[in-house]
């Protein structure tokens, strides 16, 4: 993966994590502290190496809510902040970073660095205002703490890029993500065909009829009629159904479904299927998504697929593993 990847996707993935933090407090800038806590759930070592450390989110969230607390204090102001909601950026708009958050990500690509989660780790855990340094200090360690473990960490093996297996006759793309959750929940919430909608956006609805739940069973669904932000999609009426099959289901380690347009036979099948694997602090999913060579996909599937056509690929991957870990904070 070159450097301007992984700095992109990194970039993207932090952004979309910090925002979402935000949004829980009915903000609409993104500040230092929403970072570190994107960098909590990075599903990149450098979030491995936190979570090892005995930072979750939950004692991360409540440091951060303590050290605000604590500088009104030292200013002489009682106040209480409201509590925090629930996680509402995908239903909004008009975020964007702090000047000093934004300038500091841009420094985690300067030079020698590489863009990404340990580089952007490094340089928020050094930042001159003494915020980070406050939080961890809540959290029971320090800045140079934090560094020493990263490098212990990171040591063994540099991160390689997820790929997914060469199927013949489809056309791949994989992507791993973090979710702070037990693996248990984490398949449970995957294996309910009610919960596909949270997931999936080319789903709005799924009938709720009550079948065996083995490989093989098929749910009848519907595409959206609105957008999360309430704006109406409009659907031509042959993409209106959706049926949703169940393809592998292996608790805890495995599941996979199948969607396809019934009232469009032409149009390409996909398969989306969930990897889980427990590690600290909650559970890696690794999602890999393909699509059948048909018509429509004839010529992108004759070659190796252009940056663009991987780009898009990897959004709505992105997508996908960010809704399915929304739905656990």
């Amino acid at each position: 993966m070159s450097k301007f990847v992984r700095a992109a996707q990194t970039s993207q993935s932090l952004s979309l994590a910090a925002m979402e933090e935000a949004s829980r407090a009915g903000l609409r800038v993104a500040d230092l502290e929403h970072l570190f806590l994107a960098l909590v759930i990075s599903d990149q070592p450098a979030g491995g190496s936190l979570r090892s450390m005995g930072i979750d989110l939950d004692g991360a969230r409540r440091a951060v809510e303590e050290t605000h607390a604590a500088q009104l204090a030292s200013l002489g102001i009682e106040a209480s902040f409201p509590e925090a909601g629930r996680i509402v950026f995908h239903e909004t708009d008009g975020y964007d970073w702090s000047k000093r958050a934004y300038d500091l990500i841009v420094r985690s690509v300067d030079k020698d660095k590489n863009g990404d989660a340990a580089a952007v780790l490094q340089e928020l855990v050094s930042e001159p205002s003494g915020l980070i340094a406050d939080i961890l200090r809540r959290l029971g360690t320090t800045p140079q703490a934090v560094l020493e473990h990263l490098d212990q960490f990171d040591a063994p093996a540099e991160r390689t890029e997820t790929k997914p297996a060469k199927v013949k006759g489809r056309v791949s793309g994989a992507i791993e993500t973090f979710v702070p959750a037990p693996i248990d929940e984490v398949w449970q919430f995957l294996a309910d065909p009610a919960r596909i909608p949270s997931w999936e956006m080319s789903v709005g609805s799924v009938d709720d009829a009550v079948q065996e739940f083995t490989p093989g069973a098929v749910w009848q669904g519907l595409t959206p009629a609105s957008r999360p932000d309430g704006k109406p999609v409009n659907v031509k009426p042959r993409f209106r159904r959706r049926s949703i099959e169940l393809v592998a289901a292996h608790q805890p380690e495995s599941i996979a479904w199948s969607f396809t347009y019934p009232d469009a036979p032409q149009s390409s099948a996909i398969l989306i299927s969930f990897i889980l694997v427990k590690t600290t602090g909650g559970t890696q999913v690794q999602i890999t998504k393909s699509w059948s060579r048909r018509q429509g996909w004839r010529r992108l599937v004759a070659l190796p697929l252009r940056p663009v056509q991987k780009f898009i690929v990897w959004i709505t991957l992105f997508q996908t593993g960010g809704a399915v870990s929304r739905a656990f904070r």
